[in-house]
């Protein structure tokens, strides 16, 4: 049993502690109702609901949500197009979001499929140092993806 000022008032019986809180005018709280025997505590309950939503609420505020950016290639890409969506995909990560790389494949450019993959590695290779690849490069219908993270 803790009273309303913090301090200990030693293990007693569910009816002495009521009566202590009815005396203060406040309500009997089960801090660690896990614990043996039960943790309670004297409080104002309203107080006590508003200073766990507090917590809860800055609590949530610190997280951060990660977003996935895409960047799109193409398989005839000039390496000045390149360098230029390496960059763009650069400032993605460095904001702290995944960037998912897509390699899209129009009409017969899915015949020259294997020869593409040199693309995306070289792309990797431009963010090597900020970046690591979380999903490696799959086919997924008529287009190539690859995810890239922040590297910790």
């Amino acid at each position: 049993m803790i009273g309303q000022d913090g301090e200990q008032l030693g293990i007693m019986s569910a009816k002495e502690a009521m009566k202590l809180a009815r005396e203060a005018e406040l309500d009997l709280v089960k801090i660690a109702p896990t614990a043996k025997p039960p943790v309670c505590k004297i409080i104002d309950y309203g107080k006590y609901r508003y200073e766990l939503a507090r917590k809860e609420k800055e609590a949530k505020k610190k997280q951060r949500t990660m977003e996935v950016k895409e960047v799109r290639l193409s398989p005839n890409i000039d390496t000045n197009d390149l360098n230029t969506k390496a960059n763009q995909a650069r400032k993605f990560i460095q904001k702290g979001d995944k960037v998912k790389v897509t390699l899209r494949f129009r009409g017969r450019e899915m015949a020259h499929v294997n020869y593409t993959k040199q693309i995306l590695d070289s792309f990797y290779e431009k963010l090597e140092d900020i970046a690591v690849v979380d999903k490696p490069p799959k086919m997924e219908g008529r287009s190539m993806v690859m995810f890239l993270s922040e590297k910790r």
